[in-house]
């Protein structure tokens, strides 16, 4: 299986974007889910988490993310979400969804790009 995201595109600093994920099989409400994203040359680092009952926590690393990133989820309809404001240049990237320890293919993921 081959995840999907969708929901990236072009925007400018500050602008917003909402990213989704569908995943299918009835195993994905039993799953903690992540966002990925990855620039050319580095490696890929996770982003933000959401666990099945929908506590989340967002990595440190991904340059202040916490307060301008949003990830949620529905299990009724197999999606896990990532809204984006306050969008800086820095966030530019393919963003990814994949379970938590990653358990499907990464798909081609979304491009979002911020220019200043």
């Amino acid at each position: 299986v081959q995840l999907q995201a969708s929901g990236g595109g072009l925007v400018q600093a500050g602008g917003s974007l909402s990213l989704s994920c569908a995943v299918p099989g009835r195993i994905f409400r039993f799953k903690t889910m992540g966002w990925y994203r990855q620039v050319p040359g580095k490696e890929r680092e996770l982003v933000a988490t959401i666990t099945s009952g929908g506590s989340t926590n967002y990595a440190d690393s991904a340059d202040s993310v916490k307060a301008r990133f949003t990830i949620s989820r529905d299990n009724a309809k197999n999606t896990v979400y990532l809204q984006m404001n306050s969008l800086k240049p820095e966030d530019t990237a393919v963003y990814y969804c994949n379970a938590i320890p990653t358990m499907w293919s990464w798909g081609r993921g979304t491009q979002v790009t911020v220019s200043s």
